[in-house]
């Protein structure tokens, strides 16, 4: 029988993949914190039996073996290629001897355990360069497709993704990991993730682990809502507990089952699943869903900009794109760039986010300075401070490019033209990147002077954007606004080419809106009467100054006139007790009280009073914070007064805002850099500490762990909270745990783990704590913990979530 192509059944029938491994090599012997890779080398027969069960049970893809299975585990070169090549032989053996021949092999690639940098100490390119050997053994062995699972930090998605399409052709399927919430680890969510995953091609893409189907139901409908790509859901079997040393989930077979014909009825595509779930889970599975309607993915046609935990969705208003990231005329910006200053760039960002700005344009292109390296540094470091999507607006294609493989989510693209040169270059990029990418109307023969020239651009970018695969969704058209100052009809060809290109090809377009009154005085009463003009031609997207009342008063005045501002919510909002307007740039409401930020850094709570160091502070910025703190200690200024009345509350709000969701993960921890640097300062200015330390914590995440993510992140804010932090690593043996908690007499103990397999090590430390150290309390946290588990294995707290550790050291280290 002729094997089948995964390609051509994807997204057109039911497919199954398999279930747990862990648990079952669990069942067979596998010991908490051993390897279960190697098992592929020193107990074949029994990763066989388990790939041989999922495929009799009606399992369409088996995974390799490899979850775990990279250089950061295995040292020994040698040894992982021959791990990695045994893992797919054997579900291709297991295959075989169901007496299948329908059956996929799936290469597994779970995450690192690391954070990529800035955030972590991985970097980007040894990230993909990590997924790409085993990509390449892996395709080598014959595995019909690459399964990239449980991440909880889209960019290592990305790296996987891209080692997974830079080294083989096989389909790529990817699975991530929600909370409750439907948020990632690093603030990803269901929207940003799926803009990046579709752009970047993947085959499909779905949710798998943390959670049970009960808890996923809710994440799969919003990713119904807005994902193109066939659906995969691999849940776990519900919750875990432990019982008499061993982990188990709550939902059996049936119920599994029971609850997986909910989830299949939204319209998904894929369905198995993780942690907890065994053969018999799916061959349940299989039967309660496999005569169920099948409905095909939906093509959405959403043209989508992303950050790491931000969409802008086009079409439904107009979008405002800040413009001050960007030399052109600017001195001050120009010096900025020559200096290296980088944080009066990011301040351009973070005014501008507050004025109002949906995205930020990102121009570093001056002739002496090396743009490809600049333009990295100043897009990390922006979406180190606000969550807004950018714009990449560069012609160096070298640029361009390590712009969208190091950017973390789906950009927008400025620009690709009608010339042939630009068309062979950019378009490669974007389809290979993803992101919405700016047409100009403007090829060879310069810019057309007639609606119709650039209407004939206009298609040609489009046509040739499809011989690529990009879908016209991700075009936007920039119609360009000349200046009315040489031709007195310019206005009207551009504002007619919006309308054509919204009428007549039902697409999107942009703006540098301000080009239209170049040589002309008072130039913002021309901008801001042709930007209304604009908007009401079909205008997707203005490239703008929003500190400009006049251009932002133009913007809010027409979503009210249009009915896009509902009730007038947001113009009321934006000026009820304003008294003038046009009063100039920061003008407050006639209270007086600071406008608080839209976004970015965290919000203020009523009654605080914002300040230069706390700003630095909660926007991240590290030099403007050591600045500031230098300035008020040589005018005089009690440093203890510093930390008391500025620092501490400022990293309180930037708590609390991580704790809310309203910051997320990038955001917490440049703040907590800038945090860092005020109190170098501070310390240097005094004989001792600045700050008494409230307690001491160790942190580990336990034996046989390698996932260290969630346990760094609680290491940022205890010590922010003032915590002295033993923080041990990953891979901790029980006896290192408590023999630190002896030696310094620890009273607070925070353990980790991701992988079931090994979560049995947290409960033999928490024995060994109670009979060595009983007066240390434990704290316990990671993706297979829940509450009823923590309870389980003895532990005093179970911290679903990072602020949930430091809530409860504050219990017990009150402050004096």
């Amino acid at each position: 029988m002729e094997k089948r192509d995964l390609r051509a059944c994807l997204g057109k029938e039911w497919l199954y993949c398999d279930g747990g491994t862990g648990s079952l090599l669990q069942e067979k012997g596998l010991k908490g914190g051993e390897l279960p890779e190697r098992w592929n080398l020193e107990r074949p027969e029994d990763i066989i039996e388990i790939a041989e069960s999922y495929f009799r049970a009606g399992a369409d893809i088996v995974n390799s073996n490899t979850f775990g299975a990279n250089r950061l585990h295995y040292a020994d070169s040698a040894e992982l290629e021959q791990i990695v090549r045994a893992g797919v032989r054997h579900v291709k053996t297991g295959l075989r001897r169901s007496g299948r021949t329908d059956g996929f092999v799936a290469l597994d690639l779970g995450p690192t355990g690391r954070l990529l940098k800035p955030m972590g100490d991985l970097a980007f390119e040894e990230c993909v360069a990590i997924f790409a050997e085993v990509v390449r053994w892996g395709k080598e062995e014959g595995a019909d497709l690459v399964l990239i699972e449980t991440m909880s930090d889209a960019m290592e998605a990305k790296a996987a993704v891209l080692a997974a399409k830079e080294n083989s052709d096989l389909p790529v399927f990817v699975t991530t990991v929600f909370d409750e919430k439907g948020k990632m680890l690093t603030g990803g969510t269901v929207e940003s993730v799926t803009a990046m995953l579709e752009g970047l091609r993947v085959d499909a893409l779905g949710v798998n682990c943390g959670l049970g189907p009960l808890q996923l139901y809710p994440i799969v409908k919003q990713l119904r809502a807005v994902c193109s790509l066939p659906i995969i859901v691999n849940p776990n079997a519900g919750l875990p507990h432990a019982k008499d040393g061993m982990t188990y989930y709550d939902l059996g077979a049936a119920d599994f089952a029971a609850e997986m014909k909910k989830i299949a009825e939204l319209g998904v595509h894929v369905l198995g699943g993780c942690c907890g779930t065994t053969p018999e889970h799916i061959r349940l599975e299989i039967e309660a869903t496999r005569a169920l309607p099948f409905e095909a993915p939906v093509k959405k046609h959403r043209a989508v900009v992303s950050s790491f935990s931000q969409t802008v969705e086009l079409g439904k208003r107009p979008i405002i794109i800040g413009e001050r990231i960007n030399p052109t005329g600017k001195k001050r910006f120009k010096e900025a760039l020559r200096t290296g200053d980088i944080e009066y760039i990011l301040e351009q960002g973070i005014e501008q986010e507050e004025a109002g700005a949906d995205m930020l344009d990102v121009n570093v292109g001056l002739p002496e300075i090396n743009e490809p390296e600049m333009l990295e540094t100043v897009m990390t470091r922006l979406q180190g401070v606000t969550a807004l999507p950018l714009q990449l607006d560069t012609t160096n294609l070298e640029a361009l490019e390590r712009g969208l493989r190091l950017y973390h989510g789906k950009a927008m693209i400025n620009s690709v033209n009608g010339k042939e040169e630009s068309l062979e270059t950019v378009l490669p990029l974007v389809a290979k990147y993803g992101g919405v990418v700016v047409g100009l109307a403007l090829d060879e023969e310069g810019i057309p002077e007639d609606v119709e020239g650039r209407m004939r651009v206009a298609k040609k970018i489009y046509a040739r954007a499809a011989e690529y695969g990009i879908p016209p969704e991700d075009i936007i058209i920039d119609g360009l606004a000349m200046t009315i100052s040489t031709d007195d009809n310019s206005a009207n060809v551009t504002l007619e080419v919006l309308r054509r290109v919204r009428d007549e090809l039902h697409g999107h377009s942009i703006l540098g809106v301000s080009n239209i009154s170049f040589g002309l005085p008072q130039r913002e009463l021309i901008n801001s009467f042709f930007f209304a003009l604009a908007m009401k031609s079909g205008l997707s997207c203005a490239i703008i100054n929003p500190n400009n009342e006049a251009m932002m008063a133009a913007y809010r005045s027409y979503l009210a006139l249009s009915g896009l501002d509902r009730q007038c919510q947001g113009y009321i909002a934006e000026y009820a007790g304003k008294s003038n307007i046009f009063a100039g740039k920061g003008a407050t409401a006639a209270s007086g009280a600071p406008a608080q930020p839209r976004g970015g850094g965290a919000e203020l709570p009523e009654g605080m009073e914002a300040s230069p160091l706390i700003d630095a502070i909660r926007f991240g910025l590290g030099e403007k914070a050591r600045e500031e703190t230098t300035r008020r200690i040589a005018e005089g200024e009690a440093p203890l007064d510093i930390v008391n009345q500025e620092l501490i509350p400022a990293l309180d709000v930037v708590g609390k805002g991580f704790e809310k969701g309203t910051l997320f993960l990038p955001q917490l921890l440049m703040a907590a850099e800038a945090a860092k640097a005020a109190f170098e300062v501070v310390k240097s200015a005094m004989s001792g500490t600045a700050r008494k330390e409230r307690g001491s914590v160790i942190l580990a995440t336990v034996k046989g762990d390698i996932h260290d993510i969630g346990k760094n992140i609680v290491k940022v804010l205890m010590e922010n909270y003032g915590y002295k932090v033993y923080d041990l690593g990953r891979d901790v043996p029980a006896e290192a745990i408590v023999e630190t908690a002896l030696k310094h007499d620890v009273k607070l103990v925070g353990l980790s783990a991701l992988m079931t397999t090994t979560v049995v090590n947290m409960e033999a430390t928490i024995k060994l704590l109670r009979e060595k150290k009983p007066d240390a309390k434990v704290v316990v946290g990671g993706a297979v913990m829940t509450k009823e588990y923590a309870d389980d294995i003895g532990a005093d707290c179970y911290a679903k979530e990072a602020m949930d550790t430091v809530r409860y050291a504050d219990t017990l280290f009150p402050e004096t």
